[in-house]
């Protein structure tokens, strides 16, 4: 809404600062922030009032694992609402990537609700069936696809790029909306697996999205996507501002679930982020570099497939537990070790994926 006093400048020219998507996605990050560092202690309380179990923890976890119970969880709500708050205060609400951004949030923010609700009710980690959750996150994935679709007409619309060649496409024709669904549905449901200790899943959230914050504003731009020689996609720029908002709604959050974590962030928030993250992806047309900067994610989950598979067909477990960060648990490292490596790893992944910006 701010964003609109830009049309004063006229009478009133130091609101012209409001035009800037710089200056604008600085102040979602800041705002979002302050939402939850201001709300989260009462919503924590809240929570701890309506949930005196906590999560459950699951009964085959590190040991460590259950001096957590009783731990709040749904943070995601705290998450999910600040941004949105801070995108209707910062954006421009005429683009319509906004709100198919806050509709996919939104979209998969219920789904991982639905989920954590039972397990609370249900005081047990199985929430609702697989192939409820999954039906209702390909559900969202398909009106966002095809919204995107109709919103980027032209030759590039089934089309995907590779990072590091600027003339390698492939158009998968009628094959690109099922692939945009695997995309969005497995990038949600690989953020949900790395959210398994104390601050984990939140800096590669961060890192991930700060990388898509910088790729949308280059391809919103044709001068700077001429000069990248990367695809230009009209309106994408705004974008930044929500990923701003994220950004600083994830870093509030932390400020809470630091080890040791005081609310937990669940299902409502880490499908929701994660589903974000891979409608960025599609956007911008720089799908292939979500599995770069989301490196994380691809590792957590690999190694959960890994080892279904590896028992189903051999009956031998290839780590200790899966996801992959209870395999190094198990293998004695202390959780603040597990997390601080992994975010390192996330800095760096970050850092490689924004570099195939350049290197094409």
């Amino acid at each position: 809404m701010l964003y609109w006093l830009s049309f004063l400048s006229d009478e009133v020219s130091f609101l012209n600062v409001f035009r800037y998507l710089t200056f604008r996605t600085g102040g979602a990050v800041f705002l979002s922030f302050l939402i939850c560092l201001i709300v989260g202690p009462y919503f924590i309380r809240w929570l701890k009032l309506r949930q005196k179990d906590g999560q459950p923890i699951r009964s085959d976890g590190p040991a460590t694992h259950f001096s957590k119970k009783g731990t709040p969880t749904m943070g995601g709500l705290m998450i999910v609402g600040s941004v949105i708050v801070s995108v209707l205060c910062w954006g421009n609400l005429a683009n319509p990537y906004i709100w198919l951004l806050i509709f996919v949030l939104l979209g998969f923010a219920a789904a991982g609700f639905l989920d954590d609700w039972l397990k609370l009710t249900k005081k047990s980690s199985a929430g609702i069936s697989g192939y409820t959750k999954l039906g209702l996150q390909f559900l969202v994935s398909l009106i966002a696809c095809l919204s995107v679709m109709h919103l980027e007409k032209g030759a590039m619309n089934t089309v995907l790029t590779f990072p590091f060649f600027k003339n390698l496409f492939l158009d998968l024709s009628y094959f690109y909306i099922p692939f945009v669904l695997i995309l969005m549905v497995g990038a949600s449901n690989a953020v949900n697996l790395t959210d398994g200790l104390d601050g984990l899943v939140s800096v590669p959230v961060i890192m991930a999205t700060f990388v898509f914050m910088v790729i949308a504003y280059v391809v919103g731009r044709v001068d700077y996507a001429q000069y990248l020689q990367i695809y230009y996609v009209a309106d994408a720029g705004e974008m930044t501002v929500f990923c701003g908002a994220i950004i600083g709604a994830v870093l509030g959050f932390l400020w809470f679930n630091a080890p040791p974590a005081k609310i937990f962030m669940g299902d409502t928030g880490s499908l929701a982020l994660g589903g974000v993250l891979g409608l960025l992806s599609v956007i911008t047309k720089h799908e292939i570099v979500l599995a770069i900067a989301g490196g994380i994610f691809v590792i957590e989950a690999l190694s959960d497939i890994i080892q279904v598979g590896s028992y189903k067909l051999r009956h031998k477990r290839v780590f200790l537990m899966a996801p992959i960060h209870h395999h190094f648990e198990k293998k004695g490292w202390p959780e603040t070790t597990v997390v601080v490596r992994f975010w390192i790893v996330s800095i760096l992944l970050a850092l490689l994926a924004l570099s195939t910006l350049k290197l094409r």
